[in-house]
C-alpha cells in the first residue's frame, strides 16, 4: 500500500531525527519506505544550492513531484524537509491521494541550541539570508494531521505518528 508522511518545521525542529525514528517503526512492522530526506536530495537536485526563493521553490516541487512518483510506483515514501510555503507541502498533498503532514516543531531556543549544521550561527551574521524560521517565514500548515514537540523523545513521536498513519487507514 502507498502513501506519503511529510515531516515539516523549521530547520533544527527534529524532522530528520522524528524521521528515522518513524522509518525504524515502520521496518519492526514489516513496513519498508523510501526516505526523501532534503539534505540527500539537495546534493543531488542542486549541488550548489543558493537558497534563493526560485530555487527552493524548484527543489521542492521537485520532491513533491519524486514522491507522487514512487507512491505512484506503490511504495510508501517518508518525507523529510523543511518546505517553508505551505504551497510547497500543499502541491504534493494534491498530487498524493493517501498523504499526511505533519509539523515538528520546537521553540527557537531550542532549534538555535541544537544547531547541528551552525545555519542559526551563519543566519546571525549575515551568512544565510534566506534560512526560514530564522531570515524567512517559516508557514506551518493550517491543519497538519498530526503536531508533534521536537523536544520529546524521537521514539515517542514516532509512536504517534504510527498511530495516526494507522488510524488513517495507511498501515
Amino acid at each position: 500500500m502507498s502513501w506519503a508522511v511529510w515531516l515539516t518545521g523549521p530547520p533544527s525542529s527534529g524532522k530528520t531525527t522524528v524521521a528515522r525514528a518513524f522509518l525504524q517503526a515502520l521496518a519492526r512492522e514489516g513496513v519498508r519506505a523510501v526516505h526523501l530526506e532534503s539534505d540527500a536530495l539537495r546534493a543531488i537536485l542542486t549541488p550548489a544550492p543558493t537558497y534563493e526563493p526560485a530555487e527552493r521553490d524548484r527543489f521542492y516541487r521537485e520532491v513533491g513531484e519524486l514522491a507522487s512518483l514512487l507512491v505512484s510506483q506503490g511504495f510508501p515514501v517518508v518525507i523529510d524537509a523543511t518546505a517553508p510555503r505551505r504551497e510547497h507541502r500543499d502541491r504534493a498533498r494534491a498530487r498524493i491521494e493517501r498523504f499526511l503532514e505533519v509539523l515538528v516543531d520546537a521553540p527557537e531556543g531550542v532549534r538555535r541550541k541544537r544547531d547541528p549544521k551552525g545555519l542559526y550561527r551563519l543566519a546571525q551574521h549575515g551568512g544565510a539570508p534566506h534560512l526560514p524560521g530564522a531570515t524567512e517565514p517559516y508557514e506551518p500548515p493550517e491543519r497538519p494531521d498530526l503536531v508533534l514537540s521536537g523536544e520529546r523523545p524521537a521514539e515517542e513521536s514516532a509512536a504517534r505518528v504510527l498511530e495516526m498513519a494507522r488510524k488513517a487507514g495507511l498501515l
